[in-house]
């Protein structure tokens, strides 16, 4: 037994690139096994093709503008950074470059499975709910595992490298780490922008048109919007929420990595800065077998069935840290700081269904109020939003007191430590978490396939008992992910103060008497909202393209209604594409140029202040933006189901008009703040050693 627990201490990033690699396999299993499905008839696959062009289009598109970006950024790092005794810049930008790369191959590999795990969803649909269900959740689990599994690689392969190889001491190799943190911070910033426009304003402008001007359903074939509408679902919730907690899950890893080099060093050597490989490694392999449980029971309860999973990988993850624990650290303490970690995840996921279920009464409170109009549904909408952001407060703040308290009270006396483990350990069960979030646009795909291809009524009363589900998923996985934003970028901050340690003598106090504090705090505050207003400003101009190019097909297309003519698919496709790129720009600008821009010029305390700012503001607003516009979306499907008058009722007028608002805040702005705060602060802990001593001001 000594042998074994020898060899997991001994050989951790090793093992995290081993089991990393398990877990691409196993992505590549569900792939094959999801491909050999029947993927319907001519019509169902017709549908799916554009889908899948449209999809791939814009994914190609993107990849070649944000190129551009990363080409510039990596001979900045490369030349500016200082060289130091291992060619630090260098290490860093190579390092910059891979984390892009692999960010962008999980999103991609994801979207691709994706979009060809939909049709068949629909065509399993045709047999059993449980046979759809088993569909879409394999298809989500490509997503789930490429992440984690690409993540844990670059992380645990760089280090590797970095300290197995190339020789560099264990206590330097994390600093060098940052470099993929911010490549992957930089995908998943202009992933979740430019996903997010796209997928918003052709939703937006679709359902305009559609559903309030021609009076048709959802989905409906003759609307031009309708291809690029499913298209949207697979950039922006897919392939956009895959690179959004890539991201998270790399950084948390690195971050922790980097405050376990500079705090607990002394007391635990390399076995405090590999253990956080380790949490990740054993949560890989609990997720692997959380997918084996997610099965339909007697009850038929979809949400419940994927319930199982997560709770399997949760209690298994804790089993393996508890050992992992032991043979690492040695010290309780440090397992309860990750049990708050994985409570975390846990109390989220119920705060964030309580507010947006149709189950529950912030949800039927705004269907309610949707009976006198839009005006009292948008009211009702914006009051719950905010409400929402109460509990998670409470939760975050909990868990911070608790972590620091566990890490204060351990033989390591670091509550920061304490902190950085529960981040990390909350992060560990990403691959689930994003399993189920991808299932939810491969289901809505799957109602919208079998809609436009008029297929019985019992596929998609199929489709639409899995698409209900995939929207409370997809709700609950962007409360995870603003979270766990807000404990990794804690734990960023920390690693900005010890760089900043580390390249000065002089002690860097962040005080509120400090009036560059205050001045970076109001810019750091200011920060959300302004990229908040030019991504939701970015959904409207978009959006308002599109709803001119429908009017325009179905002004000059006079067939398009009685169906003898047939509408424009890939022209509707190309305007959000190309809009939604160019309007990413300035959001990814912003992100970038803010830390620098106050760093240069205010010096390192002003942009303590900024990252301060930017995660206190950012994550209220994130909350009440992303849980608010779940709300108010499925308040509008409560209404769709039958009460207050249903379908085509002036309360489900009021309803659309309120989901119309919704959209771009649970889709596009509140999703993205997670990407801005996370860019700044990596940003941030790299430019460190430049700042210290500039003060323009």
């Amino acid at each position: 037994m000594n042998s074994i627990i020898d060899f997991l201490v001994n050989y951790t990033p090793e093992i995290a690139i081993g089991i990393s690699i398990v877990a691409i396999i196993y992505a590549i299993v569900l792939i094959l096994n999801v491909v050999k499905k029947g993927s319907g008839d001519e019509k169902m696959k017709d549908i799916a093709k554009a889908i899948q062009d449209g999809s791939s289009a814009y994914l190609n598109r993107q990849a070649i503008t944000v190129s551009i970006f990363a080409i510039i950024i990596f001979l900045l790092l490369a030349f500016l950074l200082p060289k130091g005794a291992h060619n630090n810049g260098l290490l860093t930008a190579i390092g910059f470059i891979f984390g892009a790369i692999f960010s962008g191959l999980a999103g991609f590999i994801g979207m691709n499975v994706s979009v060809r795990a939909n049709v068949r969803t629909t065509e399993a649909a045709k047999k059993s709910l449980q046979a759809a269900l088993d569909v879409a959740f394999k298809g989500g689990s490509v997503t789930g595992l490429s992440v984690v599994g690409l993540a844990l690689l670059g992380v645990g392969g760089f280090y590797y490298v970095f300290t197995s190889l190339l020789g560099i001491p264990v206590g330097e190799a994390p600093n060098l780490l940052i470099g993929f943190g911010f490549g992957a911070s930089l995908i998943s910033l202009f992933a979740r922008v430019g996903g997010g426009i796209f997928t918003k304003a052709a939703d937006v402008g679709a359902d305009l048109v559609g559903k309030v001007e021609q009076n048709i359903p959802e989905d409906d074939p003759r609307n031009p919007a309708t291809i690029a509408d499913n298209v949207g679902d697979n950039v922006g919730d897919c392939a956009g929420m895959g690179a959004d907690l890539f991201e998270t899950y790399a950084v948390t890893l690195i971050a922790a990595m980097i405050l376990a080099a500079s705090v607990a060093t002394t007391a635990l050597g390399q076995n405090g800065i590999e253990f956080p490989l380790m949490l990740g490694a054993i949560a890989v392999v609990a997720t692997i077998i959380g997918t084996f449980f997610i099965k339909l029971g007697r009850g038929r309860n979809i949400m419940k069935a994927l319930y199982k999973g997560m709770i399997v990988t949760g209690v298994l993850s804790a089993i393996g840290f508890y050992f992992a624990n032991q043979w690492f650290i040695g010290d309780i303490n440090i397992f309860w700081a990750a049990l708050v970690g994985l409570g975390v995840t846990l109390l989220i996921t119920i705060i964030t269904e309580y507010y947006t279920s149709t189950a529950y009464n912030p949800v039927k409170k705004i269907a309610k109020s949707s009976e006198t109009g839009a005006g009292t549904n948008i009211i009702t909408g914006l009051a719950v939003g905010l409400e929402s952001t109460f509990l998670p407060v409470i939760v975050i703040v909990g868990a911070i007191i608790l972590a620091f308290m566990f890490g204060e009270a351990s033989y390591l006396n670091n509550g920061i430590y304490g902190i950085a483990i529960a981040a990390v350990a909350m992060l560990s069960t990403t691959g689930m978490v994003i399993a189920t979030d991808s299932y939810g646009p491969i289901t809505d795909n799957a109602g919208g396939i079998a809609e436009m291809a008029e297929l019985d009524d019992h596929v998609r009363k199929n489709t639409d008992a899995l698409d209900a589900v995939g929207n409370t998923t997809k709700a609950v996985t962007k409360g995870y992910a603003i979270g766990s934003a807000g404990l990794a970028a804690l734990v960023l901050f920390q690693a900005y103060s010890e760089e900043l340690a580390k390249v000065s003598s002089e002690e860097f106090i962040f005080s509120l008497i400090d009036h560059k504090v205050l001045v970076g705090l109001f810019i750091g505050g200011l920060l959300p909202f302004l990229f908040s207003a030019s991504t939701m400003q970015s959904v409207g101009k978009t959006a308002h393209s599109v709803v001119e190019e429908v009017r325009y097909q179905f002004r000059t297309k006079k067939g398009i209604m009685d169906g003898s003519q047939k509408p424009d698919y890939s022209r509707t496709v190309d305007i959000v594409t190309k809009a939604a790129l160019k309007e990413m720009l300035f959001p990814g600008l912003l992100a970038v140029l803010a830390p620098v821009v106050v760093g240069f010029i205010l010096g390192p305390i002003a942009l303590g202040g900024l990252l301060v700012g930017v995660i206190v503001a950012g994550l209220l607003v994130a909350i009440q933006m992303s849980t608010g516009g779940g709300a108010w979306d499925n308040a509008k499907k409560y209404i769709e189901d039958g009460h207050y008058g249903g379908k085509g009722s002036e309360a489900h007028k009021a309803a659309v008009v309120g989901d119309t608002v919704g959209d771009p805040f649970k889709d596009t702005a509140g999703p993205a703040i997670n990407a801005l705060i996370k860019v700044i602060n990596t940003i941030a802990v790299i430019i460190a050693p430049l700042i210290v001593g500039m003060s323009i001001l």
